[in-house]
């Protein structure tokens, strides 16, 4: 599963080949194992502390994570 970026909180954001729809990342880190959809950032599977740089890099980056995910697929 490719990483995208290792986040300060050493949290990483990864998106997998060949992964089933909807488009999403997993998030994977001390305190973090989640599959979080990219259109509309909901976890559709584990969970995600709510203050954590997992969810914010996220919104400010939507569009490049979609592009990795078209990428990979």
């Amino acid at each position: 599963m490719p990483r995208i970026i290792t986040l300060s909180s050493d949290a990483a954001i990864y998106v997998s080949a060949d992964d089933h729809a909807p488009p999403h990342f997993h998030v994977r880190g001390p305190q973090s194992n989640a599959q979080v959809r990219i259109d509309t950032l909901e976890v559709i599977a584990g969970t995600i502390p709510e203050r954590t740089e997992a969810i914010t890099y996220p919104v400010e980056n939507r569009d490049p994570l979609m592009v990795k995910w078209s990428e990979f697929q």
